[in-house]
This record gives structure tokens, C-alpha cells and sequence, in this order.
């Protein structure tokens, strides 16, 4: 008897640990055989149709969600004719909160489990393997005929770990989890309706812990909803990772910033950099809007831990908003955009509300006046608060703050450039206009063309200072990239002192090693390539030194500023030394006037 589980990821580098769990939950408790097949929502259905096919399965199990829906629901409605003797099974978030109209929908369908599926799915295998086809026994499924009992939650002690190697998760993201449950409410999340939190031992998810430190493995996310809700739990893992840190593996986790204590704030400054990243949903800073989705939350000390998190430039924060929750509208969410900005994420995601089959809040749609997508992933269209209209300026929001915001690569320019707005959103607010206005959200630039457009955009709205400009865009390239072929906006590097002083460093860096000690091995020629030298006229790299220049709106008196207080320089951007937070290259000074040899 064959049975195939199978999960549709959002993307290759991603895994489906459910249909491992159940994997790994069969062969380990009963010794049955069973299959996995993964694919990716970007495959033709009719490419994974015909793999399904080819299989030949007795039964098959789909994993069920918001980004894999459409393509499973395509798949459903043509694999009972190629396989017509073949049973088929869903489970998932998506069909548990509605399986009797899923079953409706899809005539095809034999059954869907409900819930956590471990112990359900084995079951299902001993009717298979008894020939007995008696699912009305199972409990934990909606059948045809009704739902059979509910299932018990189960101890999360008892189910084996998800993986027996790492070879088949090569260049994949590797998922685990050590908690399940929440005690929180919030009302667009489904961890609401699991309100008991069950944790792991401890002494196993050390045992587990090892096998990712000893394999390697390049990033591991764990998906405990909130990691931390449970202090000694969390103590105890981070503990861990400090105590064993293999240099090479990063592991992520999603946190309730505002119980982080103070205990663990110290803790979290020891790791090394990189080794651990933090998610952190604050969804808005508006009262009101936290009561109503019933979520609390301390918002000022939110702020203070992540500030003091920030402070040892060792963890990537990711921060996370939502637009379209109650009482929230435009004005209200560009209040919660600018206080989480000034928190300084790592990330900053605006997200918007999904309406989630089996969430509170889908309950409350009338009451909100919430209107959203029929099909996946059930996203906010529209509340009594913010209007259609509002939504698709905030899309436009929302992709200038992935490009410009996200993406690491302009922050020295940013952060003089917003000083020109009233606030950190009006800045991407009109940089969304200013992209619609040149037909760029039709026409999207490339990555490179980037820094052009912010140019012209900085032009615009900040006239007075294009030279800083062009010197913060020149110093964010090379902070991000060796570029061989020089941009058009930067300032040609032709003349002869530049040339001289250039080659005369490179010489005497080759006898010296004064600062690139860490390429010893490379003679002038090849450290010239694995480095570059830029000069500047501006100090770009102080941040503060540059708002006072450009307070000065008289040119005279900003030549002034810089005479007094600003020596100038060239900049060495080393390549072989980066943070392992930002990407960005090692940097030094050089003062221009010293003199080399060469």
C-alpha cells in the first residue's frame, strides 16, 4: 500500500515540516512506509499532475494552505480522473476550519483531517494496511458522513524529530519547532484557537539543537508562534546556542518583544553576530485597534527592547505592521509606520490583514465592515476605517519600502533623505507617487537603475544637496558591491591625483600591511581588485555630521561648514571583511593628504 503525502511550498528553498512530522511520526511509532513528494506553487499544475501520476499512489495526503490553495485546488479537480482508483486526503489550516464545504466543493475528496494529524494519520494507515477502510473509527477527520470525535492534543515529547539527515534540504531553509500553542488572542491569527501551550523537553530539543550544529545546516526557523512566552523554555535554548555556536548556523525565532526581560536582553547580547534572528509582530501602536483584536501589548517597553537589542549590532530584527485591522485607517496607520520606523528595524514589513478561515476575527467581518478576496490568500480589501482606495496606496507604499527600505542597500541615503519630509512614511508616500508619476510601478527599474531613480527623486524634493546625494548613493553601492563597470551618476574617477594616489597606496600596502592585514597573501595588483578606493568630499559616513552640512542653504556657508569641519578623505571599502548583519563591506579611512611613495 502506498500513501503519499505531499506539500506545495512557496518556494524551492522552503520545506513543509507537517508531512515530515507525519513522515517521521509513521516510520518511527508503527514502521510504515510512506512517501513524501514536494513541489513549488511557481511548477504548471499540469507538470505536478502528471508526477502524481507517475507515482502511482494508493492514497494521497495534500498539505493545505493560503499560498498553496489555488494550485491544489486546480490539481484536485483533474487528479481523480487520472487516478480514479487512488483516495484522496487533505489536511492543513485551509480545509480545517470548513472541511464539510471542501468536501462539498470537491466530490473527489475522501476525507480531510482535522487538526494536528500524527496520531490521526497513523490510524489512517492501519485501516489502509487492514483492508478494513473503517474511517469512521479514526478520530480527528471529516468525512462524507460527518465528523468523527475530536482528537486530544498530543504531547509534543512524544512525536521523533522531523529529520534523519540533511541531504535532502541542501540550500533549503530547515523548519523546527519546540513549543505548540499561544497563549495570546490575537483575533486574525489561528494560534488564538490553540489557547494550551505545550513545549518540548528540554533535554530533547537539545539532543535535536545538535544535529543542525553538528550538520551545519545555514538557517534553521523555528515555528513556535511566540518562542518566548515561556521565559525558562527560551532561557534554556538560547543558553544552548551561546554555549554551542558552530560559527556557521543562524536561527530564527518569532518573539513577543515587550515580556523579552532583562535577563534575556543580556543573554541575547552574547551571541554572535548573526546567529539569531528575531521576528517581532507589533501589527499597530493604536489602542484602540490592539483591544479590538484583542492583543496586548507594552508598547513602550517593545520599544525600549528593541533599542536595547539594537544597541550590540548582533541580532536582525525584523518588525512586522498590519494595515486593514479595525479602527486602524490611513492617517492612523501612518502613526504606527513612523513609530515602528524609528524603532530602526533590521526589516520592516507592511503586511496586510488576511481574513483566515477559522480566525476570530472572520467572524466579525460585519461588525468591522471588512471586505476581502473571495479565493487566497483572503486579504483585506477594504474596512469601515480604510477605504479601497487607501489599500492600494499603501500596496504602493509597501513595494517602495521592500525596494528601498528591505533590500539594505540605501540606507546612508535614507536616512538624510527622509530629513527632507515630515515623517519617514510621507517619504516612501511620495516616493510611490513620484514612481507613478514616471510609470516605474508599470516599468519597474532594475536594481541597479535604483540608485538613478532615488537621485532624481532626492533632486525633486531636496534640490539643494544633490552633491551629498551623489556621494551617500556612491557610498551605499560600494558598501554593497564591488562594482566593476561605474555607475553614471557617480562622479568619474579620471584625474591624475586620484590615479597617483591610488596606485602609490596599493604599493605601499603591499610592503606595509597597514590595512588590509587580512590579504597578505595578494600582491598591489590583486588587492587593488579585491578592494576599492573612493574619494569623498563629504563625510558620508557620519550621519550627523551630514544634517548639519545640510542645514546650511546658502552654498557659501555650507563651503564654509565644510572647511572648518570636514577634512574629506578617501575611503577604502574591503570586500573580504563584512557585517554580518547589514552585508555591508569593512570600510576605512584614509586621510588624502598623506603622501605614499608608491
Amino acid at each position: 500500500m502506498k500513501f503519499l503525502l505531499v506539500g506545495t511550498n512557496a518556494k524551492y528553498i522552503h520545506s513543509n515540516p507537517a508531512i515530515y512530522s507525519l513522515y517521521a511520526y509513521a516510520r518511527e511509532k508503527h514502521g510504515r512506509s510512506v512517501e513524501i513528494a514536494e513541489f513549488t506553487i511557481n511548477q504548471r499544475p499540469d507538470d505536478i499532475l502528471a508526477q502524481l501520476y507517475e507515482k502511482k499512489p494508493d492514497a494521497i495526503g495534500f498539505s493545505c494552505y493560503i499560498w498553496n490553495w489555488n494550485i491544489i485546488s486546480e490539481i484536485l479537480k483533474n487528479i481523480s480522473k487520472v487516478l480514479p482508483d487512488t483516495d484522496i486526503w487533505m489536511g492543513g489550516p485551509q480545509v480545517s476550519f470548513d472541511a464539510q464545504q471542501i468536501l462539498t466543493q470537491f466530490p473527489e475528496v475522501t476525507g480531510i483531517m482535522i487538526g494536528e494529524g500524527e496520531v490521526t494519520f497513523c490510524e489512517l494507515l492501519e485501516q489502509y494496511e487492514n483492508h478494513q477502510k473503517d474511517f469512521a473509527s479514526v478520530a480527528g477527520l471529516c468525512l462524507r458522513s460527518g465528523y468523527t470525535p475530536l482528537r486530544a492534543v498530543t504531547d509534543l515529547s512524544s512525536l521523533p524529530f522531523l529529520y534523519e539527515n540533511t541531504e535532502p534540504f541542501q540550500n533549503r531553509i530547515l523548519y523546527y519547532e519546540s513549543s505548540r500553542g499561544c497563549p495570546y488572542r490575537c483575533s486574525y491569527c489561528l494560534s488564538s484557537i490553540d489557547k494550551t501551550v505545550r513545549l518540548r523537553d528540554i533535554e530533547l530539543v537539545k539532543k535535536e539543537l545538535d544535529f543542525f550544529l553538528t550538520s551545519g545546516v545555514r538557517q534553521v526557523k523555528f515555528v513556535d508562534r511566540t518562542f518566548n512566552c515561556i521565559h525558562e523554555h527560551a532561557m534554556a535554548i538560547w543558553q544552548y546556542l551561546y554555549e554551542h555556536d558552530n560559527g556557521v548556523t543562524n536561527f530564527h525565532f518569532e518573539i513577543s518583544a515587550d515580556i523579552i526581560n532583562d535577563e534575556e536582553i543580556t543573554l541575547l547580547k552574547k551571541l554572535r553576530p548573526g546567529q539569531v534572528q528575531l521576528e517581532i509582530g507589533v501589527q499597530s501602536v493604536n489602542e484602540k485597534t490592539l483591544e479590538a483584536i484583542n492583543r496586548r501589548m507594552d508598547l513602550t517597553r517593545l520599544a525600549y527592547v528593541v533599542s536595547k537589542i539594537r544597541e550590540n549590532r548582533n541580532i536582525h530584527q525584523h518588525l512586522d505592521l498590519i494595515a486593514g485591522l479595525p479602527y486602524e485607517d490611513y492617517g492612523s496607520f501612518q502613526k504606527s509606520f513612523d513609530a515602528v520606523y524609528a524603532m530602526k528595524p533590521d526589516q520592516l514589513q507592511l503586511g496586510f490583514l488576511k481574513v483566515l478561515r477559522g480566525a476570530p476575527i472572520s467572524l466579525q467581518t460585519e461588525e468591522f465592515g471588512i471586505a476581502y478576496t473571495s479565493q487566497p490568500p483572503y486579504e483585506v480589501l477594504y474596512t469601515k476605517w480604510l477605504s479601497y482606495g487607501d489599500v492600494i496606496r499603501l500596496k504602493k507604499v509597501e513595494e517602495m519600502v521592500e525596494q528601498y527600505y528591505n533590500s539594505c542597500q540605501f540606507v546612508h541615503t535614507l536616512s538624510l533623505l527622509e530629513k527632507a519630509f515630515e515623517s519617514p512614511f510621507a517619504m516612501f508616500e511620495s516616493l510611490a507617487g513620484f514612481y507613478e508619476e514616471k510609470g516605474y510601478f508599470t516599468n519597474s527599474p532594475a536594481r541597479s537603475y535604483r540608485y538613478d531613480v532615488l537621485l532624481e527623486f532626492a533632486d525633486k524634493y531636496d534640490s539643494g544637496n544633490r552633491e551629498i546625494y551623489v556621494e551617500l548613493l556612491t557610498f551605499d553601492l560600494y558598501l554593497r558591491e564591488n562594482m566593476k563597470s561605474r555607475p553614471a551618476f557617480c562622479k568619474p574617477l579620471t584625474d591624475a591625483a586620484y590615479r597617483d594616489f591610488r596606485h602609490a597606496f596599493y604599493r605601499e600596502e603591499e610592503k606595509s600591511r597597514k590595512y588590509l592585514s587580512n590579504l597578505c597573501r595578494y600582491d598591489a595588483r590583486q588587492l587593488s581588485g579585491m578592494t576599492h578606493l573612493e574619494p569623498f568630499v563629504y563625510p558620508v559616513w557620519d550621519a550627523h555630521m551630514l544634517q548639519q552640512i545640510c542645514k546650511e542653504d546658502v552654498k557659501t556657508k555650507k563651503e564654509q561648514v565644510l572647511k572648518e569641519h570636514v577634512t574629506g578623505g578617501y575611503i577604502l571599502f574591503d570586500y573580504s571583511v563584512r557585517d554580518s548583519l547589514s552585508n555591508e563591506a569593512a570600510i576605512q579611512l584614509l586621510d588624502k593628504d598623506v603622501k605614499y611613495d608608491g
